[in-house]
């Protein structure tokens, strides 16, 4: 698939400024990239260490944390590098590789959130019946099926975009190779790249997205037959955490991919990316745990038997 072009690499123009703000931005995402790995394998640390954490809800958070781990390490360490070089290349077939992957965990945590939101349905409109309809088997499968969504997605859009041709320039208004900026710069008909990027790439999004909202339908609805307020309060609780991630990353993965195509703006969205890319993956072990009393219970526990260990 990647015979057709006479493009060797592209260059990745990242957020061009003086080489002492370069540095300072340099240091600025490094320190976001080691939240996003300390945040997230701590998470899945915990989860794992802890047995009252093997509940089907804290594995769908901990695949969530492998997801961000790892979409955001095939973006940000080659941004890192960018930062310090003054020839910014990407190879032809490392900007491929690049998308694909990103495109696969991109979509696999869009899958991820609905399927917890269908567990959040479960927990609060059917409790009685919760361990036994979220068995072990059925949130393995969930999983399993979430991935092989993202990867067959990345798979037909890399496949599809890289049959292109691709005559130059080969310059891309981002920090990495993204889809829409890489069908500008081909030299080819893209008409059946833009119809799977609007209606196949689009639909990942808009059926997680009505997953999403029908569980919430259904949820508020059982937690305002609750009389108590306090209940009510305490029911939803265990519902904003999930929340607060869905609208900041469906929102702007929305915004950028369901767009036509005369509404892009490289600029400006290279800005919006960053929330998905590198925000996103900082902020969900935050949530997570500064908004959960399991996970900030787990870790008092953990780092109290360190302490007495010592």
């Amino acid at each position: 698939m990647f015979n057709h072009t006479t493009v060797t690499e592209f260059i990745l123009l990242g957020f061009p400024s003086r080489p002492a703000i370069q540095v300072v931005l340099f240091l600025v995402f490094l320190a976001m990239y080691c939240l996003v790995l300390l945040g997230n394998i701590g998470l899945m640390v915990l989860i794992r260490a802890s047995p009252h954490l093997h509940t089907p809800m804290y594995f769908f958070l901990s695949n969530l944390s492998l997801v961000d781990l790892c979409y955001c390490s095939v973006i940000v360490p080659q941004m890192l590098v960018n930062f310090l070089s003054e020839y910014k290349a990407i190879s032809y077939i490392g900007c491929g590789l690049q998308f694909y992957f990103f495109c696969t965990f991109a979509d696999t945590e869009s899958f991820i959130l609905a399927t917890m939101a269908y567990d959040r349905y479960v927990a609060i409109c059917n409790p009685l019946l919760y361990t036994v309809s979220m068995s072990q088997k059925l949130c393995v499968l969930l999983v399993v099926l979430s991935y092989i969504g993202g990867t067959l997605s990345a798979l037909v859009h890399t496949c599809f975009a890289f049959r292109l041709s691709f005559c130059g320039p080969s310059i891309i208004n981002h920090f990495f190779c993204d889809l829409p900026l890489l069908l500008k710069l081909s030299c080819s008909d893209t008409s059946l790249n833009e119809l799977l990027l609007y209606t196949y790439g689009s639909s990942v999004e808009i059926i997680s997205s009505i997953i999403i909202i029908i569980s919430y339908v259904f949820i508020v609805i059982t937690v305002l037959r609750i009389r108590s307020a306090a209940a009510r309060r305490k029911t939803f609780s265990t519902c904003a955490s999930h929340l607060t991630s869905v609208i900041i990353y469906e929102g702007t993965l929305l915004f950028i991919y369901s767009r036509p195509s005369s509404w892009y703006s490289p600029t400006s969205d290279k800005y919006i990316s960053v929330f998905y890319t590198i925000v996103v993956p900082v902020l969900n072990p935050l949530i997570y745990s500064l908004r959960n009393k399991d996970v900030k219970d787990a870790l008092k526990k953990a780092v109290a038997t360190k302490v007495l260990a010592h």
